[in-house]
């Protein structure tokens, strides 16, 4: 086909699309990779023995929401950034301001308890593990946003990626909370944070490569 013939074509067919057609392709490919993080989940780690008992504390749902405040503000990202010309406007905000309210109590608590509890609360029992296992748990939702976002318009396709990393590793960050045995804010400050970090990063080196059109 001739190049003055596309351009015809696309003046004159019917190209409308609903207004909601990115939101809804991509939260269809998070509600259909989440059962794959929790399969991760229930093989590779299970959940906590007292979970029941952990959810009358208020630092397990600090450990879980915060993580999923950053998520819902990231899909909020990538939808917008899944449409050319549309500004992301102030949704970045969003995705900031949890991972100042962690950092802030968790210096609160860093300088309220005695000296020599403030490495262990740091460092916990699973620092070593914690991040990594965050990744591992966000892998799936974030092959299926790329999957999605392939299939769409981005046309700043780092920013796109690293979006789409947000997502999927707030959203790992919360599945695996229902694992992890910590509870401290500098803990979550520091290794939570950086397993949100790592597919944030992934997504911006492999979004001008994958999302590219």
């Amino acid at each position: 086909m001739k190049t003055d013939d596309l351009v015809a074509m696309l003046a004159t067919g019917d190209v409308a699309v609903r207004r909601r057609g990115a939101g809804g392709r991509i939260a269809l490919a998070v509600l259909a990779a989440l059962p794959l993080s929790f399969v991760i989940l229930f093989v590779e780690y299970g959940l906590r023995q007292d979970l029941v008992q952990a959810m009358f504390w208020p630092m397990f749902w600090v450990k879980v929401l915060f993580p999923l405040c950053i998520a819902a503000a990231a899909f909020v990202m990538v939808q917008r950034l899944a449409r050319p010309g549309v500004a992301v406007r102030r949704s970045w905000v969003g995705a900031a301001l949890p991972v100042l309210a962690i950092w802030v109590l968790a210096g609160v608590v860093w300088f309220s308890v005695p000296i020599e509890e403030r490495m262990p609360s740091l460092m916990g029992q699973s620092w070593r593990i914690c991040a990594l296992s965050i990744s591992f748990m966000a892998l799936p939702v974030f092959a299926a946003t790329m999957i999605a976002l392939r299939g769409l318009a981005p046309t700043r396709p780092a920013l796109a990626g690293a979006a789409a990393g947000a997502l999927a590793g707030g959203v790992g960050a919360a599945v695996y909370a229902l694992h992890c045995m910590e509870l401290t804010a500098p803990f979550l400050a520091v290794w939570y944070v950086s397993g949100i970090a790592v597919p944030v990063l992934i997504g911006a080196v492999l979004g001008p490569r994958l999302l590219r059109w």
